[in-house]
């Protein structure tokens, strides 16, 4: 091989060699990723006391939650089920929900947690006690419960079993020596032990009774709605005092304005409910006042399910 040969082939490799590093190297300018670069989502919990079993509450209330997802770049919402109301109240009392559904006995609870109100959940006069019993039972008449036993969900259900306690108190009957209270677990459960003869008589509310007919209907119809209690302020919608601000706020727009579209009304209607209300921390006063002569009268409301 030549002189001009070899000194040829020398260059050629020293370019080459040259190119490798130079595409190795960091670029000096700026840099330009394919994709937009993405926002971390923070995932928040709803909590919804337990007006249905866990898997019936999901179905009923994860189409609400999916819906504020839509509405946030950076956020998702869960549905949070709770087996039972001593469960369900032990997160709030650890602060574990972002965002609460609580009956308003339980709201009151949550705002010694750092939870406010942001919305009322229906209407005012949908919120009572109701008392089912079988159509081919003989109880007419409230004394008619003396010596038998009642079922309620847990023993802090306000309209389904401190509002139905209050009625028999005042209709003559020593609620806690006269009749046997038993605390099942859930609304349904109140209902499904007057079906199978369990209790002489059931104690919920309107609006788990309504969904009671419609998914049961056979059940349903051997039984019947004998007396109600009047009514009280509704269900209320909280939030935890560290969410922020701007998610607090558009949480309460979405809510509000809910029933506007036909979604929202798809949404409510499988909840049972109308439609979100405005409402505060002052708005369940009311409440406090009816839990302390009901106390004063009654029994404590302890929130140990017995």
């Amino acid at each position: 091989m030549n002189i001009c040969h070899t000194s040829a082939l020398v260059l050629l490799c020293a370019l080459s060699i040259c190119g490798c590093n130079q595409d190795n190297l960091p670029s000096q300018g700026p840099q330009y990723g394919k994709t937009p670069q993405q926002r971390a989502t923070r995932n928040y919990l709803l909590a919804v006391h337990p007006l249905h079993n866990p898997q019936k509450l999901i179905q009923t209330y994860q189409p609400l939650a999916d819906h504020l997802s839509k509405q946030f770049n950076a956020a998702t919402f869960e549905v949070e089920p709770s087996r039972d109301y001593s469960s369900f109240e032990a997160k709030i009392r650890a602060r574990e929900p972002h965002f609460l559904l609580p009956n308003p006995w339980q709201t009151l609870e949550a705002m010694k947690c750092g939870y406010t109100v942001i919305a009322m959940a229906g209407r005012s006069d949908d919120f009572k006690g109701i008392f089912i019993i079988r159509r081919d039972s003989l109880i007419t008449q409230p004394s008619d419960l003396k010596g038998k036993a009642v079922s309620y969900p847990a023993a802090t259900a306000l309209a389904a079993c401190i509002m139905p306690q209050y009625f028999l108190h005042k209709q003559g009957i020593n609620v806690t020596t006269q009749i046997e209270n038993r605390y099942v677990g859930s609304q349904e459960s109140s209902i499904m032990n007057v079906y199978l003869g369990n209790v002489a008589a059931g104690a919920t509310w309107p609006r788990p009774w309504r969904s009671f007919q419609k998914e049961h209907p056979k059940e349903a119809a051997g039984l019947k709605v004998i007396w109600e209690t009047p009514h009280l302020i509704n269900n209320s919608f909280m939030v935890r005092n560290d969410v922020p601000a701007e998610i607090r706020e558009q949480v309460r727009s979405q809510l509000l304005q809910l029933h506007t579209t036909p979604e929202g009304r798809t949404i409510l209607a499988e909840m049972e409910t109308d439609r979100f209300y405005a409402a505060s921390d002052v708005d369940y006063e009311v409440v406090r006042r009816y839990v302390a002569q009901f106390e004063k009268d009654v029994r404590i409301v302890d929130g140990g399910g017995k």
